[in-house]
């Protein structure tokens, strides 16, 4: 029986919430001062109609704060026509320069506002994990951090033994199985075992980084028991519902299956294009760190050096630190200071 519980660590300038999965982080929910509530899943919005692709069946929306969110056109919706106002949800969030997907909720009058926030951050916990109490406090702060960490990693070891790697392209996601040494196996029971393991690690993690659409699964071994496989598969995608398709088994070993996406990923979060952690990130990790060393040193002065476009995303965290531990914090930024080398001292 699988069991999940749920923590919320409210920062300075950043919440976060981690669904753990016997144990393990299954989802990592971020909010972020700054973050466009037009935009954010589930959120309501009166926006306005701006482009009407007929052919493509798409109508481009304005949502009044950032991208376009896209309307995909259906014969039960009436005519639509350039410039009128309407009221959509959020269903899916925009991606990687791609709109947000929208639901229609119907016609609507005035400027493009936000009618209804999405549901917060503890609100989602608790739906997602609702038999236990959610916990908070510094328990939660090293749930959090220990998922973020695990969101970012490419490589995954398998219960039993053998590894997966996902990796994201711009096309789709690949997981490839790796057996590794399992044990007191023979060699096509070893490939049986590693691949439904990876099955249930890929689905777990691929939550964890909010990552979906086309996956393709590299499985170990040859001559794999399809129906089983499968099995396997819809149990361990069954989270990911309303959405989840499976293909057969190729004569090539792979498993292909389209994963609904409805957040952005955690990579585009928290990650540069260069796949470096942006300075926002690390200036939060930052904050986290002045704010557990002011807790741990009452009354000592608080020293943080970083380095300079670190430090000036960090800078406006600085009146909240200081209304929160008082006027002993001091950031220094230092050119040459490697980006995620960081420091933070007491005195």
């Amino acid at each position: 029986m699988t069991e999940r519980r749920a923590y919320l660590d409210v920062g300075i300038g950043e919440t976060r919430g981690v669904v753990t999965l016997d144990g393990r982080p299954e989802r990592l929910l971020v909010a972020r001062d700054g973050d466009v509530a037009a935009q954010a899943l589930g959120a309501e919005v009166v926006a306005r109609v701006r482009r009407l692709e007929r052919q493509l069946g798409l109508a481009f929306v304005a949502l009044g704060e950032g991208a376009d969110g896209v309307l995909n056109l259906k014969p039960e919706m009436g005519r639509l026509t350039e410039g009128q106002a309407v009221a959509v949800e959020i269903r899916a969030e925009g991606r990687a320069g791609k709109g947000a997907s929208l639901r229609l909720i119907g016609e609507a009058e005035g400027p493009p506002r936000l009618l209804a926030p999405a549901p917060d951050i503890a609100s989602e916990l608790a739906s997602l994990a609702p038999r236990h109490p959610i916990v908070t406090g510094a328990a939660a702060r090293a749930a959090c951090d220990a998922a973020e960490a695990e969101a970012l990693e490419t490589v995954f070891v398998l219960p039993g033994g053998g590894t997966i790697a996902i990796e994201r392209t711009r096309a789709l996601v690949a997981v490839d199985v790796d057996v590794g040494d399992r044990p007191g196996a023979e060699a096509k029971r070893a490939a049986r075992a590693a691949n439904l393991a990876a099955l249930a690690t890929a689905a777990r993690v691929l939550r964890l980084k909010g990552e979906g659409g086309l996956v393709v699964v590299d499985l170990a071994g040859r001559g794999h028991d399809g129906p089983a496989l499968i099995t396997a598969a819809r149990a361990a995608f069954a989270p990911d519902n309303p959405g989840v398709a499976l293909g057969p088994i190729s004569r090539f070993g792979t498993l292909e299956l389209t994963v609904p996406r409805r957040r952005r990923s955690l990579a585009e979060r928290l990650l540069d294009v260069s796949g470096a952690p942006t300075a926002l990130t690390l200036a939060l990790r930052l904050v986290r760190a002045v704010e557990r060393e002011s807790a741990a040193a009452p009354g000592a002065r608080i020293a943080a050096a970083a380095a300079a476009d670190v430090m000036e995303a960090a800078s406006p965290y600085l009146q909240a630190l200081t209304d929160r531990f008082g006027a002993r914090i001091a950031f220094r930024a230092e050119e040459g200071r490697p980006r995620e080398g960081f420091e933070v001292s007491a005195r």
